[in-house]
């Protein structure tokens, strides 16, 4: 006997019907009938009642299949554990990341992840976040570094890094570098630098003046925090960055934005259905990042 009959002795069984269980295996039905009569004969019994037109087990066939079923899964099991091992020989991982975004933690776990698997092919490509999600949605990346506003897709498996508040960054003698703060209104007066829609901060910023019913002025876009901040000192407008972005610009005064209750979060997401070389990763990152 070999597993293909076992395969097919067990959708026949399955399915109470040669037809459907052909259809199934996607073989002939004349194929399975045959590759079932040779099995009957390598085992000198009848295993299903052909009398009429339901097909059913006789009680050789009933007492064989548990066993065929476990047999079938052993075998798929084997194929698992080989799988496993040559997928950390000769995997793929594929990881996104927010476009002008330099985390050191996330680099740091790649090199450790490629000084233990040095055979896995690594890819990294950058886009905004909601571009990302939706790649690894689609099983096009593996994992990826984005920004949110508030809080994760339910749908996919995230760990998050970061959590914080807005600042508007302003240079020195700007009416506002004096403040202690400044309100989504007040700060909707000035022509606003921003990242661009899409992007876990930018989300946070429209989400809340949406729910004040104002309109921000955003005056100029840039995909990189570093230009953002820029543009800002070189007075063409109130960059709008979160406060860990902001310690990277010595140069500005960050004013902390009063009235925004939904944190911005910067997180790993990928999907739950973890692939092996995912799951070779994760334990690097969470080292790196001390989670």
């Amino acid at each position: 006997m070999d597993l293909r009959q076992l395969e097919y002795f067990v959708a026949v069984a399955e399915e109470a019907h040669f037809t459907k269980a052909a259809e199934r295996v996607h073989i002939t039905q004349s194929g399975v009938s045959a590759q079932i009569r040779q099995f009957e004969k390598e085992l000198g019994t009848e295993l299903f009642d052909r009398s009429s037109r339901m097909v059913r087990l006789t009680a050789a066939g009933a007492a064989a299949l548990p066993h065929a079923r476990q047999a079938l899964a052993a075998a798929q099991a084997v194929r698992q554990a080989i799988d496993d091992v040559t997928g950390l020989v000769r995997g793929r991982l594929r990881l996104g990341m927010v476009t002008g975004c330099t985390v050191t933690p996330l680099f740091v776990a790649l090199a450790s992840f490629h000084r233990a698997f040095p055979r896995i092919e690594v890819s990294l490509s950058e886009a905004n976040s909601d571009v990302l999600i939706e790649d690894v949605r689609a099983g096009h990346l593996d994992i990826a570094l984005v920004g949110a506003a508030g809080g994760m897709p339910g749908d996919l498996g995230s760990v998050t890094l970061v959590s914080e508040g807005l600042v508007a960054l302003v240079p020195e003698g700007h009416a506002l570098a004096a403040k202690d703060e400044v309100t989504l209104r007040r700060l909707s007066a000035y022509p606003l630098i921003c990242l661009p829609s899409g992007t876990g901060i930018r989300s946070v910023l429209d989400q809340a003046c949406a729910a004040e019913g104002l309109r921000p002025n955003v005056a100029l876009q840039a995909t990189a925090p570093a230009a953002v901040a820029d543009l800002a000192a070189r007075g063409l407008g109130v960059a709008v960055l979160s406060t860990s972005m902001a310690a990277d610009q010595p140069e500005l005064t960050a004013v902390p934005i009063a009235g925004v209750d939904v944190p911005a979060l910067l997180a790993l997401v990928w999907r739950k259905e973890e692939s092996i070389v995912l799951r070779a990763l994760l334990p690097h990152c969470r080292r790196a990042f001390a989670l």
